[in-house]
């Protein structure tokens, strides 16, 4: 990633698909809440915007999207399927049921949002092929799936899997998962890259932001971005923090410092690295 980029033009091409490297990300926000957030993010340059079934905020992602003055073939818009929902009818039924709550034709990436055992793969996975072939999905992807799992999919989907998005941050490392992706060109997405919350509080974060003026969430975000195939889509309401999580394309963290990063949580940096090719 270059740190000459911005939010609007860094992508990660997979599978056929052009990802913002930056998303927007909308757990746990409703109603009016999510709506004018994600009409901030909008205007402050993101054009990846996550939602899910789940997450009840459907429709304020589609209102947001919809008032904004981008244009919408601009965004990049992100739902999951509910667990309850991957059966073959109940794939094809939510998904259109999504269409009308985010008020688009298409959904740019429909993911799976976690492995169930009640229900084949193959069928969902068939449904998701489908709704492509009718042009109500775009890019098809999953959620909290293991390498074995992804692999699974891969093989079972007649389409590209462009994605698989999961929780990663400094704290709780992917190497095998981020591994597998590189080799596959799979993005991989990072869930809750703040931690929850407790990155900013990371002093060691913060005295590597300190040299480019920047936080230790800045940081974290960075890091994420920085590597091969990898998204990131923090959650944020205030206007401050959804600026601040945006700024991260103009500095670039060195070698030491994106292992010094890494060294705050569990991950082999060493061997990743090697991987990615980052030294």
């Amino acid at each position: 990633m270059e740190s000459d980029a911005d939010i609007s033009t860094a992508t990660i091409e997979a599978g056929g698909a052009t990802i913002p490297a930056l998303g927007f990300g909308t757990a746990r926000m409703t109603g009016q809440e999510c709506q004018r957030a994600v009409e901030t993010a909008l205007e402050m340059g993101y054009r990846h915007v996550d939602t899910a079934q789940m997450y009840d905020n459907e429709d304020a992602v589609g209102a947001a999207v919809a008032a904004s003055d981008v244009d919408r073939h601009d965004v990049f818009v992100t739902t999951k399927l509910n667990t309850g929902n991957l059966a073959y009818e109940a794939t094809l039924e939510s998904t259109r049921e999504s269409l009308d709550r985010l008020s688009l034709a298409t959904i740019d990436l429909l993911l799976i949002h976690a492995p169930r055992s009640h229900t084949p793969l193959e069928e969902t996975l068939r449904a998701m092929n489908e709704l492509q072939d009718e042009g109500l999905v775009e890019h098809i992807g999953v959620s909290n799936f293991s390498v074995d799992q992804l692999e699974t999919a891969r093989q079972l989907s007649e389409t590209p899997i462009v994605t698989n998005q999961v929780k990663y941050h400094p704290y709780r490392h992917q190497d095998d998962l981020l591994e597998y992706c590189v080799d596959h060109g799979i993005c991989l997405t990072a869930y809750s890259p703040l931690a929850e919350g407790t990155v900013p509080g990371d002093d060691r974060l913060a005295a590597i932001g300190e040299a480019y003026g920047k936080s230790a969430a800045q940081v974290a975000l960075r890091w994420l971005v920085q590597q091969p195939f990898v998204a990131a889509i923090p959650k944020a309401s205030s206007r401050e923090h959804i600026a601040a999580n945006a700024a991260v394309f103009d500095f670039e963290l060195t070698a030491e410092e994106m292992r010094a990063v890494a060294d705050v949580g569990d991950g082999v940096w060493d061997r990743l690295a090697a991987t990615l090719g980052l030294r």
